[in-house]
């Protein structure tokens, strides 16, 4: 795979975790200019050994460039924005001092208010992005994928106003990123695909955090497989009271989510097991807190989002 189309490079990748380096890493190897933004010790190691890459059985060193400082954000076309949701304000806010007014953001986070909270910030374009993709840092600078990778662009307000140039800006990007190797859609119906990767989260990241348990595992008990499923009505009536329809065929859906990451364990089983907050409250707890607002009881969320933050505690 190559890049054709350079026209949205530099590309600055914000979060240098795992999908940052994942999507940063594969973009860069295609021949895109890319600096990851990241923590020192991913940064040290990128920098003196290139970004080591595992996939497909095949472990690679990619040569790119890579920071600490938000200040190499500046020149950049295109920002992906790939911080944990609960640093969201703080990236969006470092940004803003550096990141050229022409640039293009695709937030690729979990959650469904990042947008609007990272435009709080910026006066950019911001385009909300979704992945199913697992992936873990194994280490400094080293990068494991182990399953999935899709991408999913959208801008609802592009369908609103029917706009020519807005819309090739987003297959543009599509573009950018199937050059890749990097499988994409784009949506015309973005809220509901990120909603629909809260309820998958929402079904999945908790429970798999509490017990250590890889997803093949989890759905292999009827016990859970109920657990998730009142987790996903909960998640359908919220959103449904937030005026976003999603099908009761996401039941199904959820559970045969496992089928194609049976031994993935979720972000924050991993958070958890190095002793970081998790994303728990822009997950379960962002369902319990809009529930709450809406009158809509959401008692299942409320208990693992309750234990996650029990058990961040006793990680402290």
């Amino acid at each position: 795979m190559s890049i054709t189309n350079v026209a949205w490079s530099p590309i600055a990748v914000v979060g240098a975790g795992a999908l940052g380096c994942l999507f940063g890493g594969m973009l860069a190897r295609a021949g895109a200019q890319v600096t990851l933004i990241g923590r020192a010790g991913h940064v040290t190691a990128i920098r003196r050994d290139g970004l080591r890459f595992d996939s497909g059985g095949q472990t690679t060193s990619i040569p790119v460039a890579a920071s600490e400082d938000m200040a190499a954000i500046g020149g950049a076309r295109l920002a992906l924005f790939c911080v944990k949701s609960t640093d969201t304000d703080a990236a969006a806010r470092a940004m803003a001092a550096h990141l050229g007014p022409d640039a293009v953001v695709v937030s690729l986070q979990n959650g469904v208010d990042n947008v609007e909270r990272i435009r709080v910030h910026l006066r950019n374009r911001v385009l909300p992005g979704l992945v199913y993709v697992a992936a873990e840092m194994a280490g400094p600078g080293h990068v494991r994928h182990t399953g999935g990778g899709n991408l999913t662009i959208g801008d609802p307000d592009v369908l609103r106003r029917s706009n020519m140039a807005d819309r090739r800006v987003l297959e543009e990007i599509a573009d950018l990123f199937a050059g890749a190797g990097i499988k994409v859609t784009i949506s015309e119906a973005v809220e509901v695909d990120l909603w629909t990767k809260l309820l998958m989260n929402c079904a999945y990241n908790a429970i798999s955090a509490l017990t250590g348990s890889q997803y093949g595992r989890m759905v292999s008990l009827p016990e859970i497989r109920a657990v998730m499923t009142d987790v996903v009505h909960e998640v359908i009536a919220v959103a449904a009271a937030k005026g976003v329809r999603l099908s009761d065929k996401l039941v199904d859906a959820a559970i045969r989510l496992a089928d194609g990451m049976p031994v993935t364990i979720s972000s924050t089983a991993q958070d958890l097991l190095r002793g970081r907050r998790t994303e728990i409250d822009h997950l379960n707890g962002y369902v319990v807190r809009e529930g709450a607002t809406l009158g809509i009881a959401t008692p299942v969320n409320r208990t693992l989002n309750a234990l996650v933050k029990l058990a961040e505690q006793k990680g402290k």
